[in-house]
């Protein structure tokens, strides 16, 4: 539950998020005069515009200064405006390198809070949604309900309630209008991709974008996000260290899901309180989680931030957020798995085949192959190395700044007065929620330091071809 003194907990809640388009667009466009000193500075790095040893010193320092009220600016508007922005804003609050480089702690201690506590909305506009889409009030349906929510997020927000039967349960309630306000942040994105589109096309930004656009409007659909809790349970069966809630299918509906209640303990006071040997176990459970899930049975769980978990002792984490979900293609988890186990074997040629067959790597890109390839290197280093790894903030970080870092040579050179475009790759649009899970995965890992042979963990599932888990 959220304290009274939480900044975020407005005393008089609103009926609803904004969603008129406009209206959206005006709330972001007011975050950049908070934003606009980091932009500066990133594009000053960027274009390798030296300054003394001196000016550095007194600008960082300025910039010490604006990053808790930029992010404290952040975590009001995203938090009021649900949907899309938040998502995005609840990225920011755990992956490492997403945030301005040097200022990390000061933006995550500030955004974290958007994990579990963003502003809800009044008990009313809860109710109203129930019985519209239940047919009767909270009261008729259960024999207790708590009009205060004690979670809330990017689409919908978590009451406790008690069934008829006796049963403890968290009833997550769709946000009125949420979904006319996710639809407008996607039209908004596409209205930017069709006037970039004469350079977007090289880049198959449109594709993308409609990636993007059906796995975000999926997860307005909470009768198929209980499909997707049962096919993960499906996948899972028989390992009790992974708990997934049942659903109560009579009080679910597309805009209110009614599931098992799970306590067990936040990611937060898990990293902070429990011990190593802990922590690494719990980090085990999430991996298998993932990873049997994706390339077992080629379903990939696209939401990996720390408000998804409880830990509940003994290596046991329970899983609660299935809206993001995607079933990817057989032969892109195949091709996934194929550069993987090449590199394991250390047979380069056929890993560097795999990244034109499967990434669309291009091998006559003389300044990008080498990046891309050593990129992807990195990242499935925890997957090759056989051996203990453990998951730092460091590597987590790496993830993301390894692409900047080099990404910002081929684009801004020395002598030239304009930026020059990357030569374009053909990654497969379904792989683009595979990135999210990569830098989120990481990131998860690094908090709890777990340790493992990761590769040992993914061994048996590597070597067999995939087996698509149908919904039951």
């Amino acid at each position: 539950m959220k304290r009274d003194d939480d900044p975020i907990d407005a005393i008089k809640r609103p009926d609803a998020a904004p969603s008129s388009r406009l209206g959206r667009v005006a709330r972001l466009a007011a975050l950049a005069p908070a934003a606009l000193p980091f932009a500066a500075e990133a594009l000053r790095r960027a274009v390798g515009r030296g300054r003394s040893e001196e000016d550095e010193s007194a600008a960082q320092a300025k910039l010490l200064r604006q990053v808790k009220s930029a992010a404290d600016a952040m975590l009001t508007t995203l938090g009021e405006m649900k949907g899309l922005p938040l998502k995005f804003g609840q990225m920011a609050s755990y992956i490492d390198g997403l945030a301005p480089p040097g200022y990390e702690e000061k933006f995550h201690a500030v955004l974290s809070k958007l994990q579990q506590k963003a502003p809800p909305l009044s008990d009313a506009a809860a109710r109203k949604v129930i019985a519209q889409e239940l047919g009767a009030s909270p009261e008729e349906l259960f024999a207790s309900f708590e009009p205060a929510p004690f979670a809330a997020a990017s689409i919908g927000q978590v009451h406790r309630a008690r069934t008829r039967a006796g049963d403890a349960v968290a009833v997550k309630v769709q946000y009125p209008g949420i979904d006319k306000a996710v639809e407008n942040d996607l039209k908004s994105v596409a209205l930017i991709e069709q006037m970039v589109a004469p350079i977007g096309r090289k880049y198959h930004t449109k594709e993308t974008l409609d990636e993007v656009r059906r796995v975000f409007l999926a997860e307005l659909d909470y009768a198929a996000e209980a499909c997707n809790m049962d096919v993960f349970r499906g996948i899972h069966a028989g390992d009790d260290s992974i708990v997934i809630p049942r659903v109560f299918r009579s009080l679910s509906g597309k805009r209110v899901l009614c599931t098992e209640l799970l306590e067990g303990v936040d990611y937060a006071t898990f990293c902070a309180e429990a011990s190593e040997e802990e922590r690494s176990l719990a980090g085990q459970t999430i991996a298998r989680f993932m990873f049997r899930a994706l390339f077992k049975h080629g379903w990939l769980y696209a939401d990996p931030h720390p408000g998804n978990y409880r830990f509940l002792g003994g290596g046991r984490v329970g899983f609660l957020d299935f809206g993001c979900v995607r079933r990817l293609p057989d032969d892109l988890v195949e091709g996934m798995k194929r550069y993987i186990r090449a590199l394991q074997r250390g047979d380069i040629a056929e890993f560097e085949r795999a990244c034109v067959q499967v990434l669309g790597y291009d091998p006559e890109d003389l300044e990008g192959w080498p990046i891309y390839t050593s990129y992807t290197r990195l990242i499935l280093e925890p997957l090759v190395h056989d051996g203990a790894f453990t998951y730092t903030h460091a590597f987590a970080r790496e993830a993301v700044a390894y692409l900047v870092r080099h990404g910002k040579k081929v684009v801004f050179k020395e002598g030239q007065s304009f930026p020059k475009l990357p030569k374009p790759i053909h990654m497969p649009p379904e792989h683009t929620f595979v990135n999210r899970l990569q830098w989120g995965l990481a990131s998860v890992l690094a908090g709890l330091g777990s340790t493992a042979n990761w590769r040992a963990l993914v061994d048996e599932w590597m070597q067999t071809v995939v087996v698509p888990e149908r919904p039951r």
